[in-house]
């Protein structure tokens, strides 16, 4: 019996025609969406419902309105339709390899581990967890204190290089953690240990974000905001709500993204001492969530109560330490992203602009990802020179992190570029994108 579940195949007649090749070929999804449903009777709620996006969203991009420029939802719109991964640029999808040719890895046989396969000199974990047990010692508010400093050490190091290389640390220390809480302590260091192992799982959550590994992500975030929850801290439940509420906006869901900062904000409403930094860094938020749906209005009073409440920060504000990033040149770069989210590119332009200038340099995902940004919204406005010398500038701080955050913006802008890939000053940004970043210029189609 067919699969019910399964999506239906397109037409072959359609895959084979050169209108529907030549706006794959260029993700033209106007014209894809309509070619669909004039010679495929696939209408616009089943593509809304086989791609995980709103009717809305099918309808605006329908209507020429909005543009599909996020990698993860053009793998939705292939995977949901059945378009062969090549026609669009992507890898061949794991639906295109019939059944029977899949491969099945199979467990391999237990030999005896040869010597050389680990030092001899590192016992085993299972060691490890007993010899833990054994030396587990009472703990400190001087502890607490270490866990707290390393946790900023590796904010800094995930800002530098990216969370990938991180992850297997913040995870052990987190279960480590985790482990401690299961005895009996004193209040304040018990409560001091529920908040630690909150940050450490909403840092390794936010690392899979950075890796566009989204169910992952989440785990980890609801994870952070259950720890949260066990203190009552609602400003870091709030601050765990905002960041899936970036997350949903990468993931083309902009309904759930202000739903999810609305719920953060109603959590610090209820709060005692909630920042002014905190706040605007939530209204900032909104601002991301109504721009991805199109809200001129309410995008533009969200950035304002943004900008008010930014302006009420005191030197004195009892801040919690994972809001110190959000500092002015970050206020003035969100508020450029959220313009051009809009469509407002000139305003978008002045401000990220602005901004770039005065970001920390080691920063290197932030400038990157930042100037991108910068490189769409000159480009929007026909600045092709200015664009592809501000892109080429972002191959430098692109090159020394690790993010696919970071390598998913610079696809969008290369698939920008396509109207113009012949001019000088694209060729000469294709190659010198070739030279610095080979392994991600090597998956861009031509």
């Amino acid at each position: 019996m067919p699969d019910a579940s399964r999506p239906q195949e397109l037409p072959a007649r359609l895959l084979t025609d050169p209108a529907m090749i030549n706006a794959c070929r260029v993700r033209d999804f106007t014209r894809v969406f309509l070619l669909l449903k004039t010679r495929a009777g696939i209408f616009p709620s089943m593509i809304a419902r086989r791609c995980e996006l709103t009717p809305s969203r099918v309808g605006e991009v329908i209507a020429g309105r909005r543009q599909l420029l996020h990698m993860d939802v053009i793998e939705r719109v292939a995977d949901g339709l059945r378009i062969p991964g090549h026609m669009l640029g992507l890898a061949r999808r794991s639906w295109e390899t019939p059944q029977a040719l899949v491969v099945v890895e199979r467990e391999a046989p237990q030999t005896p581990e040869l010597e050389q396969q680990s030092p001899a000199s590192l016992p085993g974990p299972d060691v490890d967890s007993i010899l833990a047990m054994t030396t587990r010692t009472s703990l400190s508010a001087a502890t607490l204190e270490a866990f707290r400093s390393s946790i900023e050490d590796y904010w800094r190091r995930d800002d530098q290089h990216g969370g990938e290389a991180l992850r297997p640390a913040v995870v052990g220390q987190l279960r480590y953690v985790v482990g401690l809480l299961k005895e009996s302590r004193p209040p304040s260091i018990q409560n001091g240990l529920y908040g630690i192992a909150a940050e450490l799982a909403r840092l390794t959550g936010w690392t899979y974000f950075d890796a566009r590994q989204y169910n992952q992500a989440r785990a980890y975030f609801t994870e952070a905001l259950q720890l949260a929850k066990q203190i009552d801290d609602r400003q870091f439940m709030a601050n765990v709500l905002a960041c899936m509420s970036l997350q949903a906006t990468y993931q083309d869901k902009p309904a759930d993204s202000l739903a999810l900062v609305t719920a953060a904000q109603d959590q610090v409403r209820s709060a005692l001492g909630t920042t002014p930094r905190v706040l605007s860094m939530l209204s900032m938020r909104e601002a991301f969530a109504h721009a991805a749906l199109g809200n001129q209005i309410p995008t533009h009073r969200a950035i304002a109560d943004a900008h008010h409440q930014f302006e009420q920060i005191q030197a004195s504000d009892p801040d919690p330490s994972w809001v110190t990033y959000f500092d002015e040149p970050k206020l003035i770069v969100d508020t450029g992203i959220a313009h051009g989210r809009l469509g407002e590119a000139a305003t978008a332009e002045l401000l990220i602009a602005d901004a770039l200038r005065r970001e920390d340099r080691t920063n290197q995902r932030g400038r990157a990802f930042h100037a991108f940004w910068l490189a769409r919204t000159q480009l929007d406005q026909g600045k092709l020179d200015q664009a592809c010398h501000t892109a080429t500038q972002a191959l430098e701080p692109a090159s020394a992190v690790v993010s696919e955050r970071v390598s998913g913006h610079l696809k969008e802008f290369y698939d920008q570029l396509a109207p113009h890939r012949q001019e000088p000053v694209a060729l000469a940004f294709e190659a010198r994108l070739r030279e610095v970043l080979p392994p991600v210029s090597g998956s861009l189609h031509p």
